[in-house]
């Protein structure tokens, strides 16, 4: 039976985002040859973060914490409760388009300073203004989850080496991001003090082993939203590029910016869609792993292949198709959560995808056959993705050789808008795991994964409590509701 033009157009630009199992099992060598190259080599990738305990679930304590990673900003307090469980407070704001791009250093790091003021007004009132005339010794400890590529020498110092997820702020690229944000919080005279710098993947990695269920050895952070990177557990002595002395531990949690793996395309293939993606970019030629997998470009590579489709088929006289205000025709116009609706369309009949097609994406003749064509597109972009997540996981799972401990069982923390509400995410990811020959499906039995709620503010404290522990000092964070209280 012969299929329409539009289906066969549908499925010949689906075909353009075909990754199969021997490109996974290239890539995925690829990666772990990376993650090694990284370890002995100056660069962008496999970046200390001194941080070199997990926790084990018995933390207790209060500590404050700043999450900023894509268009929103959060401010929140951490309360532990020594038995794997935790309380959150939080502030979440969306940081305006012009701080984000544009601006100055103190432009954007004020706006955070005075995100911190309203938070702590907002939950603990005028106790505030009496804890600021305390002495430095006694300012609430801050984690600062910072979720950009930065070049970090200490627990509580890091350079920003370059803007992604949209951000612009030209200044602020060669700087220390804790100092900069440390004086803005002085300026307002705030009675905190920035005590530790994380990525928000080496949070998502602290989180899931407090959180952990089975208290299963987690071995890896992994974040699939507006970005993804990964952090995981590595051997401190493997750091020889940057002199790393050896911890007590033996360990050191490392943040892979995987974002940034395979710049050179080596092993990832790229479509004319990506092209157009990478064109328009605030950073051409960087983070193409990033931008085939995050939340916020497969939105756009939506757009681009539908308006491709229409185009290739003129139907109904292709963009004439389309409401003036669509959606379609604007630029990074289209939310991920509008591609999980579409794959989560299950019914025959398509109506969810139809009325999408038409009450979202502005297009007047949303008819059941390209309903059909637009789905066969949205599954192959969220099946690429979810396939090259399944491919950077693959590579820590081998590099970490947790696997040769027999019968062991490890937890992999998960955080992030793809892994958390796009159907079949988690599923397409594993199915990778089985198709490499060293994990197969024995292996990715013993792999547990699970949400790490809330991984970034959560980590950051778990680290800012460990930075302030290591200082020698008594815990402010254990101290801190005497503090407010006062």
């Amino acid at each position: 039976m012969a299929i329409s033009p539009l289906a066969a157009e549908s499925q010949a630009i689906a075909a353009e985002f075909d990754f199969g199992t021997e490109g996974v099992r290239k890539a995925v060598k690829h990666f772990v040859r990376q993650f090694d190259d990284g370890l002995t080599k100056d660069g962008d990738t496999m970046i200390p973060s001194y941080v070199t305990a997990l926790p084990d679930g018995s933390e207790k304590g209060i500590c404050l914490a700043v999450d900023i990673g894509g268009t929103n900003l959060r401010v929140c307090s951490v309360e532990l409760y020594g038995d794997r469980t935790f309380t959150i407070k939080q502030n979440k704001t969306t940081i305006p388009h012009n701080i984000r791009v544009g601006s100055t250093a103190q432009d954007l790091f004020g706006f955070i300073a005075e995100q911190v003021e309203i938070f702590l007004r907002d939950n603990y009132g005028s106790s505030v203004q009496r804890a600021q005339t305390l002495s430095k010794s006694d300012h609430l400890p801050l984690g600062f989850t910072f979720s950009f590529t930065f070049h970090q020498t200490a627990i509580n110092r890091g350079t920003l080496i370059r803007w992604d997820k949209g951000f612009d702020v030209p200044d602020v690229v060669g700087k220390d991001v804790i100092v900069l944000l440390q004086d803005e919080i002085n300026r307002r005279k705030l009675p905190v003090r920035v005590t530790a710098l994380a990525n928000d993947t080496v949070g998502t990695l602290m989180t899931r082993s407090y959180t952990s269920p089975g208290g299963h050895e987690c071995i890896l952070g992994a974040v699939f939203g507006t970005g993804t990177n990964g952090a995981y557990v590595e051997k401190s002595s493997n750091f020889e590029r940057l002199g790393c002395k050896k911890s007590p531990s033996g360990k050191m949690m490392v943040n892979t910016e995987w974002c940034s793996i395979d710049d050179e395309l080596v092993v990832l293939s790229k479509n004319s869609y990506d092209d157009e993606i990478d064109k328009t970019s605030t950073n051409p030629g960087f983070t193409m792993f990033e931008k085939q997998v995050s939340g916020y470009y497969l939105g756009e590579l939506f757009r681009l292949a539908l308006l491709d489709l229409l185009d290739r088929t003129n139907l109904q006289g292709s963009l004439a198709a389309l409401r003036p205000d669509s959606v379609l025709l604007r630029s990074s116009g289209i939310e991920t959560a509008t591609l999980s609706a579409i794959e989560g369309d299950l019914d025959p009949s398509l109506g969810a995808t139809r009325q999408c097609l038409h009450k979202q994406l502005g297009v007047l003749h949303a008819t059941t056959e390209l309903a059909e064509a637009v789905k066969i597109i949205v599954h192959a972009i969220g099946l690429r993705a979810a396939r090259l997540s399944g491919v950077a996981i693959a590579a820590v799972v081998l590099k970490s050789k947790c696997l040769a401990q027999a019968d062991s069982h490890f937890d992999i923390g998960l955080e992030g808008s793809l892994v958390e509400y796009y159907p079949g995410f988690e599923h397409h990811i594993r199915g990778v795991l089985r198709e490499i020959p060293e994990i197969g499906l024995q292996g990715e039995e013993r792999i547990h994964m699970g949400l790490a709620k809330d991984g970034s503010g959560v980590g950051a404290a778990l680290i800012a409590m460990v930075a302030d522990k290591e200082k020698g000092e008594t815990s402010k964070c254990e101290r801190m509701p005497a503090l407010l209280e006062l």
